[in-house]
């Protein structure tokens, strides 16, 4: 199941559906620059059974224990089926926000909200497009997320393959803000030419990072909370991305490629069509504002979705550094320095997304353990014992 893998960047690959463009937006724009007010839309593209699929916190069998996941402990599982990713923790530690669609072909990933008990389930995008990478602002009121459906009300068409496993960069993709009833409300960013999306919040309430195309690569961005007084943080040859902040507001932590030579070559190639090779990906720590660069992983692996400890000094991360067939993921935790690696998880299958609540006693992430079917993926929390 290696397409809900790089969830992190991108939403599970929906079925292949040939573009065309809407005769009438299901929003109406009053100011681009601000807001779009958005009616009350019937569509829901992600096809979700709320109930079915989302029917309460429940223990997980005992046969589906690890006892070498030493510090997991009351694993309790949110969802039951269809695919369910990137799931991150409200400021007050009350919600979670997260990407869903049911299982089967013609879906696309919506963002949802529920509690931490797995129930209290709502929209919060239109049910339009194709969306990804939802976070919470500091209010815990409104949610910012990348969605596709300001150019097409549609899915977007899958990459092609015939090029290998690739990822798109959907220059379709924009920054949105909706409040907890799932009402549009304002904007981030205004384009058609870049991939904007990848967007997390400080949590010192100052800035958003995201990930854009913007200056000719991939490269880490960060702007205030309206939008504005954008700064580039990252511009080496390659793929930047997935970043989040300390706690203290102070680091940033992310996943990078940096291709050289031939390889060099094909990934500027394959950006030119919007496509990006994930092969490769090392996890990687800066300064706030962009300074002081460091490599944490070594191991030429496909690193990512990384997530500091509370206290800034560790970082919990998904990887397939122990799988020869690179299939396997499991979440790790390594100093900031690239010292004191441990293995977390140990279930079969794909084990990311994880992220700590503020005061490190939860974690929550996302599996593939206890599915339904094959490949389904799952948000799970736990209690975190040293």
């Amino acid at each position: 199941m290696r397409q809900i893998i790089y969830c992190c960047i991108l939403s599970v690959f929906c079925a292949s559906v040939i573009e065309a463009q809407p005769s009438k937006p299901p929003y109406e724009l009053k100011d681009p620059k601000i807001s779009i007010v958005t009616f009350r839309p019937n569509n829901d593209n992600s096809g979700v059974d709320i109930k079915k699929q989302f029917p309460g916190a429940q223990p997980i069998p005992s046969s589906m224990i690890e006892s070498k996941e030493k510090h997991l402990k009351n694993i309790r599982q949110l969802s039951i089926e269809g695919e369910n990713a990137e799931a991150y923790l409200s400021p007050d530690d009350k919600r979670i926000t997260f990407q869903s669609r049911a299982k089967g072909d013609g879906h696309c990933d919506q963002i949802f909200s529920m509690t931490l008990d797995g129930k209290n389930v709502k929209r919060i995008s239109t049910g339009y497009g194709r969306t990804t990478c939802s976070y919470y602002y500091p209010d815990n009121q409104h949610i910012l997320y990348a969605s596709t459906h300001q150019a097409n009300e549609t899915c977007p068409p899958e990459p092609d393959h015939t090029k290998g496993y690739v990822w798109p960069l959907y220059k379709s993709y924009d920054i949105f803000i909706a409040d907890t009833n799932g009402i549009t409300t304002g904007r981030l960013t205004v384009d058609t030419n870049y991939y904007d999306a990848e967007a997390t919040i400080s949590p010192v309430g100052e800035r958003i990072i995201f990930t854009s195309t913007r200056g000719g690569d991939v490269d880490l961005y960060s702007m205030n909370l309206e939008g504005k007084d954008i700064k580039q943080l990252t511009n080496e040859p390659g793929y930047d991305g997935g970043a989040f902040y300390s706690l203290d507001g102070k680091q940033i932590v992310y996943r990078a490629s940096r291709p050289t030579g031939k390889d060099l070559e094909t990934y500027r190639a394959l950006l030119k069509e919007g496509l990006i090779k994930p092969s490769q990906l090392e996890i990687m720590v800066m300064n706030a504002d962009g300074t002081n660069k460091k490599v944490v992983t070594h191991n030429g692996k496909a690193n990512f979705c990384p997530f500091f400890f509370p206290n800034g000094k560790r970082i919990i991360f998904s990887s397939n550094m122990d799988d020869p067939n690179s299939r396997e993921f499991d979440l790790y935790a390594i100093n900031t320095d690239g010292s004191n690696l441990e293995r977390i998880t140990y279930a079969k299958g794909f084990d990311g997304f994880a992220m700590f609540t503020r005061d490190g006693k939860k974690l929550i992430w996302c599996s593939n353990r206890n599915g339904s079917y094959e490949g389904n993926t799952n948000i799970f929390i736990a209690d975190w014992t040293d």
